[in-house]
Order: C-alpha cells, then structure tokens, then sequence
C-alpha cells in the first residue's frame, strides 16, 4: 500500500498515548478500589459484572481515531476497474500531397476537421487512439477514453510528421492494428471490437502492402473504414512548381470492401456515425491504482457506532 500524505501517520502515536492513558487509568482505579470486609454484603452491593464489557466502548473508540488517521494519510492499493474495451483508431495521412488546396482549406485540415466531428460524436467510454502516417506509421495518441489528449494530438498532425515521404497505407493499418492488441493484457490474445477510420489522399507508395494488411484486419474482425481527400485536380507547390496529385480512391476503396468497412469521398456527420453503430461493447478489467481512504474512514464509523451501542447498552450513557 502506497501513503499520498505518508506524514499524517504520525498522529497515530497520538492515539498510541491514548491508549496508554487507558490503561494507566485502568490500573490506577484498580489500586483505589473500595474494600469491604462483608463479602456477602459487597456482592449484593456492587454485583459481579463481566470486566471485559466496560472495556469494549473504549476500545471500539480508539480503534476508530486510529482508522481515521489511516483514512487521512489517503492510502493508495492496486484494485482492478472495469473497462469498457470497445475501441476506434483513427489513422491520417500527413504526407506532403494532403497539402493540396483542391479542398478547403487544404486536405489536411479538411481531414483533422472531419477527425475531429467524428470523434466528438463517439460514446464517452469508447477508447480512441490516433496514428499519423506517410512514409511510415506512429501511434500519436494511444486508444483511451481521454478526449483532451486525442485532441491535443490530433492539433499535432503536421505534414512530415513521420518525418519519412510517402504514402504507406498498409503501415497506417498494421500499427493501428498493433494498438488494439495493445489496448490491455487481454487484448493480445482476446482483441476488443475495433474498428480503424483511415483518411488519406491516395494510393499506397511505400511500406506493407495495403491488402496483406487488409488480411490481418479480417483475421482480427476489425472493418477498416477508409475516406478519400481531394480531386483529380489536386496539386501542390513546390519550390513554384505546381506539382500534381490527383486524389486515388482505389487502394482506399479496395481496403474498405476487404475488411467489410465502408468507402467515402464526400464525408457527412450521418455517414460517420455509420463507423461506430455496429460495434458492440465488451468490458474488460484494468489494475489501476484508486484512493482507498474511504474504506478505512468507513469501517471506523462502523466502530464508532459499535462503541456508541455498547455504552447505552451497557451503562445507558455515550462514551
């Protein structure tokens, strides 16, 4: 067990003196006891009562004080929390063709922007992870139910952002595929329902092969949802050379009809939604480290309440 505020345990020698007031007042009433020579008389005077029972109210009360102190260092322990497992990746090109201005403001921020309403529109307890790609693929944002930090990451996709050229789409679903596997100790083994959202601008010109990808996302049950940016017209600057590219919905089409996901080139709210209705839930368990002062705090009042009993019924008074 781990103590937050490890110093307050120092008042537990406070209630240690206490307790050593205790006894010292027990032994000293002990030494001034009345003595009768009448045995007979004594018995009828002062009847025998169990000794232990005048003990019990004060020791239920300190047994409380002690437990409060306990609960006031706020004691931390490893408890295992249910997890709703249900997760979405969503991958987005950064290579230097999402520049293009064919889309306003450019492919790039039309992408973030449809990145962003997708997410805002998940449930709460889904897990959301966020991988750039280009030349390669990076996990920017681990799947988690933290919105701040999927959005802090999403204001992070910069083209080059890889820092290799290119287009691997494969590379995009493989790591987001290692994500989910990686979402929990379970994950390996028992994969959550997923489903991966890729927005991209055209065909694959690096990395794994897109559809040996596409395999292992139907070997994993996970659709892949894919969303083509731009036009045929697309260009970007260079140095002041135009340089052309075209959008390539082909390789994002056939990725889309292989894992069972769904292809888009004009992006709505209402298509989105279409990602993430099916996907079912599945809870999980999680070793997280919570604040378990209340479970001291409330045992001490079950004392409290234990020692207040005792003395009414005992002595007909509150200790």
């Amino acid at each position: 067990m781990i103590w937050l505020s490890p110093t307050r345990l120092w008042l537990l020698l406070a209630v240690l003196g206490l307790v050593a007031g205790y006894v010292l007042l027990q032994r000293r009433r002990s030494q001034y006891a009345v003595r009768f020579t009448n045995l007979r008389l004594l018995d009828r005077v002062a009847p025998q009562r169990p000794a232990w029972r005048r003990h019990v109210p004060a020791g239920l009360f300190l047994a409380m004080l002690a437990l409060l102190v306990v609960g006031f260092a706020r004691p931390t322990a490893e408890v295992r929390v249910p997890r709703e497992r249900a997760t979405v990746m969503v991958a987005v090109d950064v290579s230097t063709s999402m520049l293009a201005g064919d889309v306003e403001p450019d492919r790039l921020s039309a992408a973030k922007e449809s990145a962003r309403r997708f997410v805002d529109g998940l449930p709460d307890e889904f897990n959301v992870g966020l991988v750039a790609f280009a030349g390669s693929a990076a996990v920017l944002v681990p799947p988690d139910t933290d919105r701040e930090a999927l959005d802090e990451g999403i204001d992070r996709l910069v083209e080059g952002a890889t820092g290799v050229q290119g287009t691997a789409i494969g590379e995009a679903i493989n790591t987001s595929l290692g994500a989910v596997k990686a979402l929990d100790g379970e994950a390996a083994t028992d994969p959550p329902p997923a489903r991966i959202v890729l927005l991209s601008d055209g065909a694959n010109t690096s990395g794994m092969d897109p559809m040996e990808a596409a395999a292992d996302a139907v070997e994993m049950e996970v659709p892949v949802h894919t969303i083509a940016f731009g036009t045929a017209s697309g260009y970007v600057d260079r140095g002041g050379r135009p340089i052309q590219v075209p959008v390539d919905g082909q390789t994002l089409d056939a990725v889309a009809r292989e894992t069972g996901g769904q292809f888009h080139e004009a992006v709505s709210v209402e298509e989105l939604r279409a990602v993430y209705d099916d996907i079912g839930s599945s809870v999980g368990y999680r070793t997280k480290r919570q604040d378990v002062s209340a479970r001291f705090i409330g045992l001490s009042l079950v004392f409290a309440l234990g020692a207040a009993a005792g003395s009414m019924r005992w002595f007909s008074r509150l200790p």
